[in-house]
């Protein structure tokens, strides 16, 4: 199957003539380069494409009046720069460019590797509209898939993840490869391009411990004494990893008890696929002692890469009370708690009572592999 459309590609193609900086952000390999080839090719505005990773492209950005920028773009109205991070002062050329040259728009894509939004800072305040671009979705799949389909494919992608060329490759070795590949080749070389990261083999620990750790709470401190690493640098481990698009933190929810734990994050991998390579396990279910975590995992990044997409408005918390009730997934929207337990298998769940009387006028759901299209589809 091939993945021809994004589901953010007509909102990017609605703006072409917005007269802004549209940024395209995600991980390496999500597709940003084949979206923007999609799009250039259904829009009828003249365009310019640049690198950022040609040094040449690089060198020639810097220090340009408005009126050099205005020659060099000439009758194009968009202008793309792909790997803007690589640009130095790419905010401070970005700006000037949609400050000086009238009805022109620029998008600008980068891995989260340098950071790009940080990069941008205050000089695009109010000038820039972002975009993330994560691995497939389901709701991006539900075009090209039935629901049978969907059921049927459900355990791979569990297993699998869903970077957008894993669905060239036929066999399961073939996509084992690819992964493989992707966390050492592309992801991890990400990470070690950040100054002062030299010690890749820290750095792979503390990505297996977190994908060990799935649905637990994770200590810092706990995680830097297993790798003999202090803990402000494993929270800056933590950082990165999440500026690369390859993990994301959930904290505690709690507003009336006391008893409510908020101390600790829980950390989950926006893909399975690069979760289960780091623990080197693609077993099928059947063989694995872990589908509760996978489960987890799954729902709650395809749950982000939706409110994403839809542009949904949430405050996202797991809930746990030191006496050990707990949910997997409290959602805070338009003034109303909703409730989530994550069972593969099971729709045997009941809302915790301590929970129940702290915020009685919450929703509950117990959702497994019979329920859960709704919520990310």
């Amino acid at each position: 199957m091939v993945i021809l459309n994004r589901f953010i590609e007509k909102s990017i193609v609605d703006k072409l003539s917005s007269n802004k900086v549209l940024l395209l952000l995600g991980a390496r390999r999500t597709g940003k380069t084949h979206l923007l080839a999609q799009i250039v090719r259904k829009t009828k505005t003249p365009y310019l494409l640049l690198n950022g990773e040609d040094f040449r492209t690089s060198a020639w950005l810097q220090n340009k009046s408005i009126k050099e920028y205005k020659a060099f773009i000439g009758t194009h109205k968009l202008l793309i720069i792909d790997e803007a991070q690589k640009v130095e002062n790419i905010g401070a050329i970005l700006k000037f460019m949609i400050d000086g040259i009238n009805d022109l728009t620029i998008i600008a894509t980068g891995s989260s590797a340098f950071d790009l939004t940080q990069k941008l800072g205050e000089p695009l305040t109010g000038r820039s509209i972002t975009y993330h671009l994560f691995p497939i979705a389901q709701c991006e799949l539900n075009k090209y898939e039935n629901a049978i389909e969907t059921v049927a494919n459900l355990e791979q992608r569990l297993i699998y993840g869903s970077y957008p060329e894993l669905f060239k490759y036929e066999s399961l070795q073939e996509q084992q490869q690819y992964l493989s590949e992707l966390v050492n080749s592309y992801l991890l070389k990400d990470i070690l391009a950040f100054d002062g990261i030299r010690n890749s083999s820290k750095l792979l620990m503390v990505l297996r411990l977190l994908a060990f750790q799935v649905g637990s709470e994770v200590s810092l401190q706990e995680i830097g004494q297993q790798v003999s690493l202090t803990r402000n640098t494993v929270e800056r481990y933590m950082d990165l990893l999440e500026k690369v698009y390859i993990v994301f933190k959930v904290g505690g929810y709690s507003r009336n008890l006391r008893k409510e734990v908020v101390k600790n994050h829980k950390y989950y991998f926006w893909d399975n696929g690069i979760r289960n390579t780091l623990v080197a396990n693609f077993n099928p279910l059947t063989l694995r002692n872990d589908t509760g975590a996978l489960w987890e995992n799954y729902m709650i990044s395809e749950r982000l890469k939706f409110q994403s997409y839809k542009h949904m408005l949430s405050n996202n918390y797991f809930w746990r009370t030191y006496d050990g009730q707990e949910l997997d997934w409290v959602e805070e929207r338009g003034g109303q708690l909703f409730a989530y337990e994550f069972k593969y298998n099971s729709d045997k769940a009941k809302i915790p009572a301590a929970f129940d009387r702290a915020y009685p006028d919450s929703v509950f759901e117990v959702v497994n592999k019979g329920n859960y299209l709704p919520l990310i589809s």
